[in-house]
């Protein structure tokens, strides 16, 4: 995976403002259509798009919109959170990943749509990605600065967590994403003990020192 740029707060060109219209429009036009290729085409069409402008900006159909989707909520997520300042680490994740899910929540049964396109098989790469935007997003928000193994296990941690609480909350409600949340953050919490003290470069080291032995014959 590679890092995920911060968000900008940069003024809109010609076509970032033409995809969140477009966007728009697919909300209101999923609870009916899906999420699928007739759904851009009439969201298109209702902003006035030509099919070369359509193929312009979304060569990829259903899938750029599902991306514009889930940014937009990592946005409203992180407008609603605020300061982190002052919370433990338990907090601020139990805090980024509840904001996450209402940024969802807003656009419930368009993000539902959404969801379900983004759970077939020939899309789960997508979801994957975005996932993993949306932790990097709440870790930075949450003060996080690793740059080692550690940089690349919390997103991966918080991706398992944000996944299925997602899910939950679009589909089981509020109550049980939340209740699962609390019980996944223990775990992570555990692991976080747990890896304490680890040196997990250990090994690399180790492998470099043998290899520079072999090359320069160090004692």
């Amino acid at each position: 995976m590679t890092d995920v740029p911060p968000l900008s707060n940069a003024e809109p060109d010609w076509a970032d403002a033409t995809e969140q219209a477009v966007l728009d429009a697919a909300i209101r036009l999923a609870p009916t259509l899906g999420w699928n290729g007739r759904m851009v085409r009439e969201a298109c069409a209702a902003e006035g798009l030509s099919e070369g402008d359509q193929e312009l900006l979304f060569p990829n159909g259903p899938r750029d919109l599902a991306a514009l989707l889930s940014r937009r909520h990592d946005s409203r997520a992180l407008e609603a959170l605020g300061s982190a300042e002052g919370l433990k680490i338990r907090d601020r994740i139990a805090r980024a990943v509840s904001a996450r899910m209402e940024a969802g929540a807003d656009d419930l049964e368009a993000t539902r749509k959404c969801a379900g396109f983004l759970a077939l098989p020939t899309n789960t790469d997508l979801g994957l990605t975005l996932a993993w935007e949306s932790a990097d997003h709440l870790w930075r928000w949450a003060g996080d600065t690793a740059t080692d193994w550690n940089h690349y296990s919390k997103r991966t941690i918080l991706s398992g967590i944000l996944i299925p609480a997602l899910t939950l909350r679009w589909f089981e409600g509020r109550e049980a994403a939340e209740a699962f949340v609390a019980r996944r953050i223990e775990n992570v919490m555990a692991f976080e003990k747990w890896k304490a003290g680890k040196d997990f470069d250990a090994p690399v080291r180790k492998a470099t020192e043998f290899l520079t032995k072999l090359r320069y014959g160090t004692p």
